[in-house]
């Protein structure tokens, strides 16, 4: 874990296990999966286009990808546009939200988390080929769309979503440990998953009831060359580089983003659609509007997210505050009362 207020570390701890078998400890510089912490990168690379006047956010998604289209039940062809893509409002979803027989079971469709013998672009293919959830913009709902926005950054850029992403983010910001892909010998802390009495170490693959449907995991991923790049999931990192990252958007985007882009990104941009009570959506982030509907200590304006490795972090703007936890254990080291009581004790006095 690594917080920073108004830019200076406060606090730093790496602790536990990153190995429990050989009895490995964390260490700082520690590599982690960072699962849905990937979004935010890669929407930030897309909104470094967007600067450029490459991508505008009112751009249908076929003005790149022509093959593009799917469409609703009824049969009808909707409109979707780049910002659809940002916000989840485009009507897609996940395989892991939905019934094991659903459409993107029926498709082979991946998530991004396991080791699907497919490419970015077959994969967007399959996920065209899905019918949509709702008409976009009419509803939010967690999906598949900054997947589809790697392959948009692939078209527009005519580079691999990796190169985009190192070129536009990572190297302006000298973070060496994001990658999509980890060197052999980069060690990365061991995936458990959730199981009492303690964490269960996770096989290769891996499969975790969650809310209707499952979650397909592949640890091995993470060191797997000919797996597609995943904007929606598919990156490594270490603490450090992630904190570095968020404090180049509080900051008003460090020269990887204007400032005025950086603002938007932070800010809801669905009015009250959002992932949960209290909760709007930005462009990549989620956006905290009513921390007692949210049942937080955090202030209004607060974006975060996490990652179903474990994984997650906030950013308090009003408290200049960042905070960045990783952790090898899904899915308490996400949702629950881990980090809950994280957050209570940042916020003492609430």
């Amino acid at each position: 874990m690594i917080a920073a207020l108004d830019g200076a570390i406060v606090y730093r701890r790496a602790a536990g296990l990153a190995d429990r078998e050989s009895r490995r400890p964390v260490r700082s510089d520690d590599c982690f999966r960072l699962a849905s912490m990937t979004k935010a990168i890669v929407s930030v690379t897309a909104l470094a286009l967007v600067d450029l006047e490459v991508l505008r956010l009112e751009d249908p998604v076929t003005r790149w990808l022509p093959e593009f289209r799917p469409r609703l039940e009824t049969g009808r062809e909707p409109v979707i546009t780049l910002h659809h893509l940002f916000t989840h409002s485009a009507g897609l979803t996940y395989g892991f939200l939905e019934a094991p027989d659903g459409p993107y079971h029926q498709l082979g469709i991946s998530d991004g988390l396991d080791q699907a013998p497919v490419t970015l672009h077959e994969n967007v293919r399959r996920i065209a080929a899905a019918p949509l959830l709702f008409e976009p913009g009419e509803r939010w709902n967690y999906s598949v769309g900054v997947d589809v926005l790697g392959a948009v950054i692939e078209r527009a850029t005519g580079s691999t979503l990796p190169e985009a992403v190192r070129k536009f983010v990572s190297e302006p910001l000298a973070m060496d440990s994001l990658e999509f892909v980890a060197p052999r010998e980069r060690f990365i802390v061991t995936a458990y998953a959730d199981a009492e009495p303690v964490p269960v170490r996770m096989s290769n693959p891996y499969r975790l009831s969650f809310v209707g449907g499952t979650i397909d995991y592949a640890p091995e991923r993470a060191f797997d060359r000919n797996a597609f790049p995943s904007g929606g999931t598919g990156m490594v990192g270490d603490a450090i580089d992630y904190l570095r990252f968020l404090e180049a958007i509080r900051t008003g985007g460090a020269g990887v983003l204007e400032a005025a882009t950086a603002a938007a990104m932070t800010r809801s941009a669905l009015g009250e659609l959002g992932p949960s009570p209290g909760c709007g959506f930005g462009l990549g982030v989620q956006v905290l509007a009513d921390p007692v509907a949210a049942q937080t200590a955090m202030n209004p304006g607060s974006w975060s997210w996490g990652g179903v490795y474990g994984t997650h972090f906030w950013v308090d703007p009003a408290a200049a505050l960042t905070v960045v936890v990783l952790t090898n254990t899904g899915l308490a080291g996400t949702f629950g009362e881990f980090p809950s009581a994280l957050q209570r004790a940042a916020y003492p006095n609430t």
